[in-house]
Formats: C-alpha cells, structure tokens, sequence
C-alpha cells in the first residue's frame, strides 16, 4: 500500500498562528515551527501570550471560521486521495482543525489536543506522543507501507526523514539551507510530480 503523510499547515492551509497574529496585531504569535525547531519552546511561549493577552480558545476558533485552504489544496488532496492512501500528520489541535477539515472533506488526520479550562483559556496541550509524525510513519513502515511525506518546516524533518522519500513544499529559506537533501517543491503539480517520482523508485 502506497501512503502519502502531509503536513498540514503551510501544504494544505495556511498558518493558523500567522492568522490569530493579523486578527489581533500581537506580532509575536506570527512565530511558527519555520522558526523555532523546538515545538515545547514554541508551545509554551504562545500560551504565554495567550494569557498576557486574555485570549481563548473561542477566540481563536473565531480566527479559523473565517480561514479557508490554500488556493488549489482541495483538488490536489482529492486527486491524490483517488491513488493514493493520505493521511495528514500536525501538530496542530483538535479544538482548531475541524472547520478547515469540514472544507478538505474529512481526510484522516492525526493530531494533538490542546487544555482548556471552564472559561475557555487554553492552560496547556497534549501531545499525540512526542516527535509524533516520525513515529506514525515509522508504525506505518512496519506494516510494510511504502510512505512518502511532505512538510515545510523544523518540525517536519524527521517525518521526512522516516519516510521512503520525503518532499519540502513551499519551504522558507532557512530549511532549505540546513536539509539540501529534499526536493523543493512549490505548487501542487509540482508536489505531485514529485511523489509519482518517488512512488516510481520504491521497490514493491
């Protein structure tokens, strides 16, 4: 069986972060895993301005209502989803993805779960597992798939890294600098070009 993992944000939608940080002109939530490799870093700096700012899970679903897929990530998921097996690997949180999922027609994803007490503040997050998409295309090896996976940034890496090939679309500079070993790519045919590629030269 021929598996694709996708990364969500930045492949299939935009930056949910980078959307709160417009709606609410706090510059510092702009930061992403593009910048910081260590996602608990990340994590714990948001919730931090989350508080300082007195904003809730509510307020960050109303941000994600108003959001929609990247220009062209609905057909590509569905032509890829007629061939191949698709699975979408985040870190990204329950509690957020739902309408971007109801959009993208349901595909399977596997993701984290943020805390969130009574009065709707976010008081911290639950990991699937730590380094969760490595460890999903590896359990996915072991029942003899052949997996491709594609993502954008740190913490994608080793995702990519576990998969038969792995693929950076649409990547900042930086990454492509320190992982000169993936194919950049940056529109959907191109991304799907590439994973035919790749699929091709997998022994079965």
């Amino acid at each position: 069986m021929r598996v694709v993992c996708l990364d969500l944000e930045g492949v299939l939608v935009p930056e949910i972060w980078i959307n709160v940080a417009e709606k609410t002109g706090i510059e510092e939530l702009r930061l992403t895993t593009r910048d910081i490799p260590d996602y608990d870093v990340l994590m714990k700096k948001r919730l931090g301005i989350l508080d300082e700012h007195s904003l809730t899970l509510k307020d960050i679903q109303e941000v994600i209502s108003s959001m929609s897929p990247l220009p062209g990530a609905g057909d590509f998921l569905e032509e890829l989803r007629s061939e191949y097996q698709v699975i979408i690997l985040s870190d990204t949180f329950d509690q957020f993805a739902s309408p971007l999922m109801r959009q993208l027609r349901w595909p399977t994803l596997f993701c984290n779960t943020l805390e969130v007490d009574d009065a709707h503040r976010i008081t911290g997050y639950r990991l699937r597992q730590q380094d969760g998409k490595r460890k999903a295309v590896e359990a996915l090896r072991s029942l003899n798939m052949r997996i491709i996976a594609s993502g954008d940034s740190y913490n994608d890496i080793s995702m990519l890294s576990s998969a038969h090939a792995g693929v950076l679309f649409r990547p900042p500079e930086n990454i492509i600098a320190e992982y000169p070993e993936f194919p950049v790519t940056r529109e959907y045919g191109e991304l799907r070009r590439e994973i035919d590629r790749s699929f091709a030269g997998i022994p079965v």
